[in-house]
């Protein structure tokens, strides 16, 4: 892998987008509301999931398909929200994580639908290949064409990918960071603060947090369903429980109640993973692979826990604020 080629970094530009909607969604939930979700990615397993098999089980079209996978988000947010929004914040952090990994063990085992151990890819069954994002590539081919055409410039696929999804990605900060001002993101904030005031001044706490989950949920979905795309075939593999706890990392390095933040910590947490994918360096290139690759993973770790200590309240964040809330 070449430090300098512009397609991997182009590549990972858009897997930071992506985890920006992502971190977003969790913002929503835990920022916002004060709800410990750590089941994130369970919504975006069962988005990409349910997407992809209507394109190849139902020969539905790729736009309808998302809309479907974004509803089977919603549903799943009523499934597990309604039993556990009432809970104290720990007993519904063991609650969440447990959705989430029912959702992928679910993926893994019910073969005939989700294909099981290979994914998408054997969505069609033993021996046949199943492609779903025929469409997307399809759909991104004519806007490179357009955005080429437009502008003289020559645009690669991977450029145009990274383009499309940071817009998606300021589009839903922008309409969110709207939403947060407004009236509704007040009581957001009052229930995260005070749930037995917030109670106290008449305001239904379940329905507001059901409300934060679903929301959450979506931008979820929509993550999941990114992914998905770009890296083509996905499997039960892809959605592991460390994908919640990146969107997580992500909100903390920014500034964990700073919106605005979301890019910043998805760009440093994205550049902080994937840089380190390079350390073959002599004398480092001596040591085999496997080695090198929990060395990666120690640098990773070691780093994030050092930026913590040295500034806990994020890059954009108000250590003061973080005292308050001690």
């Amino acid at each position: 892998m070449d430090l300098f080629n512009p397609g991997f970094w182009l590549f990972v530009a858009a897997i930071a987008g992506t985890y920006a909607i992502m971190a977003l969604g969790l913002y929503v939930q835990f920022s916002l509301a004060g709800l410990p979700n750590f089941g994130h990615v369970a919504f975006m397993a069962v988005a990409a999931y349910a997407m992809a098999i209507l394109v190849v089980r139902v020969a539905a079209p790729l736009p309808l398909a998302v809309v479907g996978g974004t509803g089977a988000a919603v549903v799943l947010a009523f499934i597990v929200g309604i039993p556990t929004v009432r809970l104290r914040a720990d007993y519904l952090a063991i609650a969440t994580v447990a959705a989430s990994e029912v959702v992928r063990y679910l993926a893994m085992n019910l073969t005939d639908l989700t294909g099981g151990p290979l994914g998408s890819i054997g969505l069609l069954g033993p021996g046949q290949v199943a492609m779903y994002n025929t469409s997307w590539l399809g759909f991104v081919d004519r806007l490179v064409h357009a955005a080429s055409s437009f502008t003289g410039m020559n645009f690669s696929r991977d450029a145009v990918v990274a383009l499309l999804v940071w817009l998606l990605a300021v589009i839903a900060i922008a309409a969110l960071a709207s939403l947060e001002r407004s009236p509704w993101g007040r009581v957001m904030r009052a229930i995260r603060e005070d749930e037995t005031a917030a109670t106290a001044a008449g305001k239904n706490v379940f329905a507001f947090r059901m409300q934060a989950l679903v929301l959450g949920g979506v931008l979820g979905a929509i993550a999941g369903m990114l992914l998905a795309l770009q890296i083509g075939v996905f499997s039960p593999d892809d959605y592991e429980p460390t994908l919640t706890f990146y969107a997580y990392l992500i909100l903390i390095l920014g500034g964990s109640n700073r919106i605005w933040a979301i890019p910043l910590g998805a760009g440093l947490f994205s550049l902080l993973y994937s840089g380190t994918r390079f350390l073959n360096f002599f004398p480092l290139s001596l040591i085999d692979s496997g080695a090198r690759a929990f060395l990666r993973l120690f640098l990773v770790g070691f780093l994030l826990v050092l930026f913590m200590a040295l500034r806990p309240e994020g890059v954009l964040g108000n250590r003061r604020e973080l005292l308050l809330e001690k």
